[in-house]
């Protein structure tokens, strides 16, 4: 008795692998044996273990044994096993001899059938001299024994192919989750990352909580990073992902760090028409407003009186947790406040003015 019809997927566990044969959990009395040729990458290792989940069509029963495949092998198929591959939809593997008029045309077996353009590949589109004496997957579209005419689609499977890999990513990926992955690509905007097939963007943004300038400062082409999934749409193949999301907020301990009165030297960072956002430590910007600043007016250009990166003086005014804001004003310098240190001391122990650290310290400057 059969449970399955044939050319029906079943979506299984390996439970065994004995020489040449893989078992397969059914439920029943009875395992599932598919061909572990079926597995063998390029290199000659097997591509699955036991406890493995694998996607298979039945494709007949002998004396109790369910046997199943991931595609039929077309070297030696007849017509006989077209027509069956036709009527259940199970895929069969065939050779890209050469491009015709329309397409490709393709050896199975002792057969020939014709591959159009469209049919041809899935998402990536290559040349079509790429694909010229591949051995490549395919299900038939149409079968006509007495005109020996076969049409059919390598699309056709990898859509199928591609839309069980997406149901499993469904039951795998979900937003909040932290994932691993490898940069591709780098762009002005933020990283191409590949997260289990998935194109996933890092935004520039949610690399670092610090300002990133310059993205190929910070990543390489090639390299594994962990991230959170922001956002994630699998049936449109789109995901937004955050390596920051994984670090610490330096707000969130803001308060061991910082008060207010609290004076520092900064680094400018942006030079804004409303004041400069000055660098405190890693991710943590402040801003003086534009009113504070010495010698300026409504109308002042701070890029002409200022430069991005260089170091100023600053205290910290005001903290605003919340809003993850700190406002800054101008603060004499270390070495300027010694001097007035310096100064006030010698004014208590002498009135004359044979030594003015002003003009001293004016006199170093130039």
């Amino acid at each position: 008795m059969n449970y399955f019809e044939e050319g029906q997927l079943v979506e299984t566990k390996i439970v065994a692998i004995y020489g040449d044969n893989i078992f397969l959990d059914l439920n029943m009395k009875s395992e599932g044996i598919i061909d572990s040729s079926e597995f063998i990458t390029p290199d000659g290792t097997l591509s699955v273990k036991v406890g493995d989940t694998i996607s298979a069509y039945f494709i007949s029963a002998d004396h109790g044994e369910m046997h199943f495949t991931t595609r039929l092998k077309g070297d030696k198929a007849n017509t006989a096993v077209l027509e069956k591959a036709f009527e259940a939809g199970i895929p069969i593997e065939g050779i890209v001899e050469k491009e015709i008029k329309g397409g490709f045309e393709i050896k199975i077996g002792e057969s020939r059938a014709f591959c159009p353009y469209s049919q041809m590949g899935y998402r990536q589109k290559e040349e079509p001299s790429y694909f010229i004496k591949r051995t490549l997957p395919f299900l038939i579209q149409e079968f006509n024994r007495e005109q020996h005419n076969i049409l059919v689609s390598n699309r056709a499977f990898l859509e199928i192919e591609e839309k069980e890999k997406l149901e499993k990513l469904k039951q795998s990926l979900a937003q909040g989750m932290k994932v691993k992955g490898i940069v591709t690509k780098l762009q002005s905007f933020g990283a191409i990352v590949n997260v289990e097939g998935i194109e996933a963007l890092l935004p520039i943004s949610e690399i670092k909580f610090k300002r990133v300038e310059d993205i190929e400062k910070e990543l390489n082409i090639g390299d594994e990073i962990e991230a959170k999934i922001l956002s994630i749409d699998l049936d449109n193949r789109r995901m937004s992902i955050s390596s920051k999301a994984l670090l610490q907020d330096p707000w969130d301990t803001i308060r061991e760090r910082f008060k207010e009165g609290d004076r520092f030297e900064g680094t400018i960072s942006k030079i804004a028409n409303f004041g400069l956002f000055v660098n405190l430590e890693e991710g943590i910007d402040g801003l003086i407003f534009v009113s504070k600043l010495p010698n300026t007016g409504e109308n002042t250009n701070l890029a002409k009186l200022y430069k991005k990166g260089n170091k100023i003086s600053v205290q910290i005014e005001t903290i605003d947790t919340k809003e993850k804001r700190i406002s800054l004003a101008p603060a004499k310098s270390v070495e300027e406040e010694s001097i007035v240190k310096k100064y006030m001391e010698n004014q208590e122990d002498d009135d004359s003015d044979t030594y003015n650290p002003f003009a001293a310290f004016l006199k170093n400057k130039k």
